[in-house]
């Protein structure tokens, strides 16, 4: 089927990339299956996390179906871009029916994406995973792939203005192996060691990034137990 939708917004977001004069570093996307279904799971640190996970698929010819709360598909403006790219949207009142779209998709070999910490982590550590990634890999017999994003939460996250200034912001991104999930694995069991892997890419990927800030004004996007002044997950419950 034709994608009238998909592929305009994947060419305005790598002209903005481009203006913005992003310094986007991937590694890892061969890991990403280049047919059959497939769950895309990444840490959740910005509004924009969607975009940069779905660039993690394109050297793979991929597509990710990303599921996303059913209030950005009600926007007058993202909601007919949402359904036009055939993403999942998701009551959290009534989620069995998002579960089941989203199993149709990974069915008929399709990527879905999902942000397993379901909230954007304010304090740009990885907070606790639900087991509905996990549970629709069993369930249809696809791969989970664990990435991690890091640098995002400086262009646009929770609690922040935007920065769409020209400020050349590096974003890195690591994809790991897939994990199997084989349907006689305690889902529990599986969701702990799915977040282990995406905390070590996680950790990969702050290492690998090239910014250390020249003054403790900027480090509100850096962890406080890496030194910044985000607050930490007990300050935040």
């Amino acid at each position: 089927m034709a994608e009238l939708v998909y592929r305009p917004v994947i060419g305005a977001a790598l002209t903005m990339f481009k203006a913005l004069d992003l310094k986007i570093d991937v590694q890892g996307s061969e890991n990403i299956p280049r047919s059959g279904g497939a769950v895309l799971v990444s840490n959740h640190i910005s509004y924009l996390d969607f975009i940069f996970t779905g660039l993690a698929a394109l050297p793979q010819k991929r597509l990710v179906r990303f599921m996303a709360k059913d209030s950005v598909f009600r926007h007058k403006i993202s909601g007919p871009l949402m359904r036009g790219m055939k993403h999942i949207p998701v009551d959290r009142e009534q989620g069995e029916a998002a579960y089941r779209h989203a199993l149709d998709s990974l069915r008929s070999g399709e990527i879905v994406g999902v942000f397993p910490e379901a909230t954007i982590s304010q304090s740009f550590t990885l907070k606790g995973f639900k087991s509905g990634a996990v549970r629709l890999a069993q369930e249809a017999g696809v791969p989970l792939i664990p990435m991690a994003l890091w640098g995002t939460q400086r262009m646009w996250t929770k609690g922040r203005p935007r920065n769409f200034k020209r400020s050349h912001i590096p974003v890195t991104i690591r994809v790991g192996a897939p994990l199997e999930a084989s349907p006689d694995q305690y889902a529990g069991a599986l969701t702990r060691r799915l977040r282990e892997r995406v905390q070590e890419l996680l950790e990969a990927a702050q290492r690998a990034y090239p910014v250390r800030p020249r003054d403790a004004e900027d480090t509100w996007w850096i962890p406080a137990h890496l030194g910044g002044t985000a607050p930490s997950p007990a300050e935040l419950r």
